[in-house]
């Protein structure tokens, strides 16, 4: 067993992992002073152990260069928490913009990064997959109770950390463009920016099942044919043509019912000019990294409507969590779903796994195995 570390910095991590779990114990005499043996001996040996699993830490702000694999303490469990060993983690734009700094909340790093897994829960041994605002790119992760879910049978580590992220952004898209239930006798049209990545082809799957006609922009002809084996019914390479024009032409001028936009910038003003009248743009991301272009008075011509979609906030919301859960659950076990994973790398190749990312050369989830 190794000693408790001699600096500072790891005097005051000791101070904040390990000594509350100690002093509950009522010992007479302060837990630093204690032998090995004594430490065993009242059951704290796992408190006093030195750090020892592997994890993947943002060391400051900045591009895929700043990650660094680590050796970290281990998590302590908090209330309402269930410790899960982790196989998988899901890379996600949030995970990018964390690193560079632009995540809302996002504490200052040093910072275990990842919000999205798939492992092992240890109270009882079952396979889950989960959601988490970083943390997830360790070996081990206390995750919110509420925000585990069991890995459908027959499914890989890697579907299961594909899946939280993408498929509830999708299906919360869907929402928001009220056509989770749709009524009207004709197919509701969409269109699904970056649709041959993840939120993207989970969206094309989900939209499939709700006989939705969708028009989905990607950057490669390959990529747009892949997605098309999955329910796209129409592709735009948006390097060879102008998608409002495409959306205007394939419509006859009267636009799509609603926009899943990531991109930011100039393209959401595009977005917005895209839907029919009354129709709507869903936000859920800002790839571009440049501020979003409104202009309101395209909005009132239409009577068309913004809406923001951010899944840190909706995680919070308990109910419409497991109503998302419960027709999800649904459709998987049906068959309906499944994860697309176009690249799987290991930990110590997460630079590269982002910038896969960044430069939008993947096709579906990129993964990282862990360790």
């Amino acid at each position: 067993m190794a000693p408790i570390p001699e600096s500072r910095a790891n005097e005051q991590q000791y101070e904040r992992q390990y000594i509350p779990h100690v002093k509950p114990l009522g010992l007479a005499q302060n837990p630093r002073n204690l032998s090995r043996a004594g430490l065993e001996a009242v059951g704290v040996r796992r408190w006093y152990t030195a750090p020892g699993m592997k994890a993947l830490v943002i060391s400051r702000l900045g591009g895929p260069e700043v990650l660094e694999v680590r050796e970290v303490a281990d998590p302590v469990l908090g209330p309402g928490q269930q410790m899960v060993r982790v196989e998988a983690g899901g890379v996600n734009f949030a995970d990018i913009m964390t690193a560079q700094g632009g995540y809302p909340g996002a504490p200052k790093p040093p910072l275990v990064a990842g919000r999205e897994f798939c492992g092992t829960r240890e109270a009882d041994g079952q396979r889950v997959m989960g959601y988490a605002q970083w943390t997830a790119f360790a070996e081990r992760i206390a995750a919110q109770t509420e925000l585990l879910w069991l890995v459908p049978a027959g499914w890989s580590a890697e579907q299961g950390a594909a899946f939280p992220v993408n498929y509830f952004t999708a299906y919360f898209a869907y929402w928001k463009a009220g056509l989770l239930q749709q009524l009207k006798a004709n197919a509701p049209r969409v269109l699904i920016h970056a649709v041959a990545g993840g939120v993207g082809t989970a969206a094309v799957q989900i939209g499939k099942l709700l006989g939705v006609e969708m028009y989905g922009t990607s950057s490669s002809e390959e990529k747009l044919t892949r997605v098309k084996q999955l329910g796209l019914q129409h592709g735009i390479n948006y390097k060879l043509t102008d998608y409002e024009q495409v959306i205007k032409d394939l419509t006859h001028g009267e636009g799509v019912d609603a926009v899943f936009e990531m991109l930011g910038g100039e393209h959401t003003a595009k977005s917005i000019r895209c839907v029919r009248d009354f129709g709507r743009v869903i936000v859920y991301g800002n790839a571009t990294g440049q501020r979003s272009e409104i202009d309101i008075r395209a909005l009132y011509a239409k009577g068309a409507s913004v809406h923001g979609l951010w899944l840190t906030y909706l995680a919070a919301k308990r109910e419409l969590m497991a109503d998302a859960w419960e027709k999800l659950s649904a459709w998987t076990s049906q068959g309906h779903l499944h994860p697309v994973v176009g690249h799987v790398l290991p930990l110590e190749r997460a630079a590269e796994a982002y910038r896969l990312l960044l430069e939008r050369k993947n096709f579906g989830k990129v993964v990282l195995a862990i360790p």
